[in-house]
């Protein structure tokens, strides 16, 4: 009995995971279509095949949906990251390894890129989806970055400069992959990953001769 009782709770789990995996599959393809401020719980429900009752189940509102499939992209780009870091034996290899790697992730997948901007939704006041899920979020970030931050340190930059120069990947990185996915880039006649490559390398030779 025991052992027909512990089965049948592992089925309600798979099928709770399943539901729960159809929802967040659906939920993605209506945030990448709509954005944010466009998407309903009641689109996601209809692209999920489920009532918004049954939605509301497994996620109290439309920013948590959107809190954990961001989390999904962030975990993925860490992931991504770790893999190019982990390839890498020199500092100096590890620190191209990691700011490169942000960059390919979401060169490859721009539709990441546009749920990693959604701070940026209408217009220049920020919208934000909790401050537990904000942090939460920016954590996961942090993380995905942290590589080059170590890296940094290796090659000799105390802790103020290490974070300046994660920062300044980001940013740098940002703004090139914003140009890219827009085709702004084109007016320069220079490849996106080019102008990455030579900051990053800008970066390297000012922390290899410790300026």
């Amino acid at each position: 009995m025991g052992g027909e009782a512990t089965g049948r709770k592992r089925g309600r789990y798979a099928a709770t995971d399943l539901k729960r995996g159809l929802i967040l599959t659906a939920a993605r393809a209506i945030f990448e279509r709509d954005g944010l401020d466009g998407a309903s719980l009641r689109a996601i429900a209809a692209e999920a095949g489920y009532t918004p009752a049954a939605l509301y189940f497994h996620f109290d509102s439309k920013e948590a949906l959107y809190a954990e499939v961001l989390g999904q992209s962030l975990s993925a780009l860490t992931a991504f990251v770790d893999a190019a870091v982990a390839g890498a034996e020199t500092p100096p290899q590890r620190f191209r390894a990691a700011a490169l790697g942000f960059f390919d992730f979401y060169a490859a997948n721009p539709r990441d890129l546009d749920l990693g901007f959604y701070l940026f939704r209408g217009g220049m006041r920020p919208h934000g989806l909790g401050r537990e899920r904000d942090r939460a979020l920016n954590e996961a970030l942090e993380a995905s970055l942290s590589p080059i931050r170590v890296a940094a340190r290796d090659l000799g930059a105390n802790a103020e400069l290490a974070d300046l120069i994660m920062a300044d990947a980001f940013a740098h990185a940002s703004g090139v992959l914003l140009l890219a996915h827009t085709r702004r880039i084109r007016m320069f006649g220079t490849p996106p990953r080019t102008l990455m490559e030579r900051h990053v390398e800008t970066e390297l030779d000012r922390l290899q001769r410790g300026v």
